[in-house]
């Protein structure tokens, strides 16, 4: 513009072209090119050396999908006799690459759902418990975008099992169609490009009327939905330093947390639909169809009962512990893994679907692998024993406090005799002196085992003489720290001396 406004000015292309600081040329293209009412021509052309060889260039990104390095190709092209620099092999490589991504493009269709027709789930890698790392299970419902995530130990078929199953009715329903990748759990194998339904899935699909369809494999794209899901509750319940949420101390604890993000992310407007989920799943519960009364507990081995009052199952000659609250009811034993990492597992199927409520390692016969937490804590015993007054004299003396009751376990402990003649002394000394020191006196008694009839009597003496024995302060005008007076006569003796 500034070209043509000089020449604008001097109508002359040599006073153009120095006003402008170009060549006279210059400004004669410029002025030809606005009077045939085009833009100026771009730079021109040049020829290159690699321009013999971009045929080659375009057969190796062609073939490599358009990952091949610009090194690689500058290599493969100084072989070829490629006398070039490697500045313009990187920039013929990076032409090649735009130019091939634009013909290999990827264009997405925006997918319409259909209510109660689609539910997508995949895998992420949980958070360590104990030391032992977790997989989430997350599903995704396609036209309310309803998302369940669950905790799972492993990904074996049980595991994912349970897992539909406790999704489905935690959607209410069960969709017409689920979507998920070719895991083993779902695809034992692939013939000519069609994958072989695992054969307990088929059971599994037909006990629940649902089909199940799998994706393309390594194409995560296809389902898109459970991906994002999968990301966004990786982000949020694997602590990590962006999310400052801190370790989970048991398996329980990561179970809340995962209900917690389900309720938040479903009780929230969705991005898309500009409404909550949960209130588009109540709509949406209208096209489900119903859950099976009864889940597939085919995959979770045998049955046992818990004993009423014990509970602990018995299995393969080994003894294993289960929450208490399962006692009378009925449990699935199964065994995962093998060798030394061979497990136990147990699962209880509730009203909410199946849930697993124990794994053990292998027992052996006379040794029964237990867990605290499946047992309430432990009544009183003999060997704890809390002093219950029966009778008045009792129930004044332990009145005092809590060292007339320690005085009480331990002078019994020791077999002290005439107990009950000292407890009434220690009432009656009480009216002498405060029940405070009474019972201070008891405990330091029980303490030092002083249970003959006058200890009690002259701790007390000796407390109320000497209140303050064993402690001493420092005032202003005294300090504990030891003085140098004694070394100041060092001198003075050996004079004498001498």
């Amino acid at each position: 513009m500034e070209i043509l406004d000089a020449y604008d000015l001097t109508g002359s292309y040599r006073d153009a072209a120095e006003l402008a600081g170009c060549s006279h040329h210059t400004v004669k293209s410029y002025v030809e090119a606005r009077a045939g009412g085009g833009s100026s021509a771009g730079p021109v052309k040049r020829s290159q050396l690699v321009d013999d060889y971009l045929d080659k260039v375009e057969e190796w990104v062609d073939r490599s999908k358009g990952k091949v390095r610009a090194d690689r190709v500058h290599a493969k092209l100084v072989w070829l006799g490629y006398t070039g620099s490697e500045r313009t092999t990187r920039r013929a490589v990076a032409e090649v690459k735009a130019a091939w991504r634009v013909g290999q493009r990827r264009v997405h269709r925006p997918w319409v759902t259909e209510p109660g027709m689609w539910l997508q789930y995949d895998y992420g890698d949980g958070p360590l418990v104990d030391g032992v790392k977790t997989v989430l299970f997350v599903a995704w419902v396609a036209w309310s975008r309803f998302r369940v995530v669950l905790p799972l130990r492993d990904k074996t078929l049980p595991s994912v099992f349970a897992a539909l199953d406790v999704t489905f009715r935690r959607l209410g329903g069960v969709p017409t169609y689920v979507l998920t990748d070719n895991e083993k759990t779902v695809t034992s194998e692939h013939i000519a490009g069609i994958p072989v339904r695992n054969p307990h899935l088929v059971e599994f699909a037909r006990h629940y009327a649902v089909t199940v369809h799998t994706c393309v494999p390594a194409d995560p794209a296809s389902k898109g939905g459970t991906e994002s899901s999968v990301k966004i509750a990786k982000a949020d319940l694997v602590p990590t330093e962006a999310n400052l949420r801190d370790a989970y101390a048991s398996f329980a604890d990561l179970e809340a947390a995962c209900e917690a993000f389900c309720e938040l992310v479903n009780g929230r407007p969705h991005r898309v639909t500009r409404r909550p989920p949960v209130e588009m799943l109540a709509e949406e519960k209208l096209r489900l169809h119903p859950v099976a009364a009864t889940p597939f507990t085919v995959a979770f081995g045998t049955t046992r009962v818990v004993p009423a009052n014990t509970p602990m199952v018995a299995f393969e000659s080994g003894q294993y512990s289960v929450p208490h609250t399962l006692c009378g009811q009925t449990v699935w034993v199964r065994v995962h893994g093998r060798g030394p990492d061979e497990q136990v597992v147990i699962t209880h199927v509730s009203a909410n679907g199946p849930v697993e409520v124990a794994r053990h390692h292998r027992a052996t016969p006379g040794t029964p692998k237990l867990d605290d937490t499946h047992f309430p804590d432990n009544p009183e015993g003999a060997l704890e024993r809390t002093p219950r007054p029966k009778t008045t004299s009792e129930a004044e003396f332990l009145a005092l406090g809590p060292g007339a009751g320690l005085w009480l376990s331990e002078a019994a402990a020791a077999g002290t005799t005439k107990m009950r003649v000292k407890m009434a002394a220690a009432v009656e000394l009480a009216k002498l002196f405060t029940p405070t020191e009474v019972d201070w006196a008891l405990g330091h008694a029980a303490v030092h085992g002083r249970f003959a009839e006058a200890d009690l009597a002259s701790i007390l003496d000796h407390h109320r003489q000497r209140p303050n024995t064993g402690q001493q302060r420092a005032g202003e005008e005294r300090s504990l720290t030891q003085g140098t007076r004694s070394w100041a006569s060092l001198g003075h003796r050996e004079e004498v001396a001498s």
